[in-house]
């Protein structure tokens, strides 16, 4: 039956109906395991090449600095450059750490910018500057990301 779909014709419609489906099937069946693979990866604890950039704010309840950071910045952050490089994740201290963080160092001080890639800690800011020099500290973050990631 392959060699029969696999030559790319056949003189009766239904036969090329049904190996199309045949094929469809199996094209979906590849691409449903590809995808559950790939979801898997940062569950099993591997690491995933190909994963962005992120500023990870560790933050904690009651930060007055994560409130005015809040208000000045955050509304805006996921539509600027610097959003779109390294979109922005928020981890409470107190809470478990996600295991793709548990090699970045958690300090009591909120709130601390990580900027992380592939797991790995590019550089942080620690405390919120103000508006104005926040976003000059993440752009000084984002130049030491290899060129594909700046996009």
């Amino acid at each position: 039956m392959a060699a029969f779909c696999a030559s790319g014709f056949s003189k009766y419609a239904t036969q090329t109906i049904y190996c199309k489906a045949i094929l469809d099937l199996a094209m979906m069946k590849f691409l449903t395991a590809a995808l559950f693979a790939v979801a898997l990866l940062p569950a099993a604890g591997l690491p995933f090449s190909a994963q962005a950039a992120e500023l990870v704010m560790f933050e904690q309840d009651g930060c007055v600095w994560c409130a005015k950071f809040n208000a000045e910045i955050a509304p805006g952050y996921a539509k600027s450059e610097e959003g779109k490089v390294a979109p922005l994740r928020r981890v409470d201290i107190h809470a478990p750490i996600p295991p793709d963080l548990e090699n970045i160092p958690v300090e009591r001080f909120t709130p601390t910018f990580v900027l992380v890639e592939g797991g790995e800690e590019i550089g942080r800011i620690r405390g919120y500057p103000g508006s104005e020099f926040f976003w000059f500290l993440v752009d000084e973050l984002i130049a030491k990301l290899p060129e594909p990631t700046k996009g």
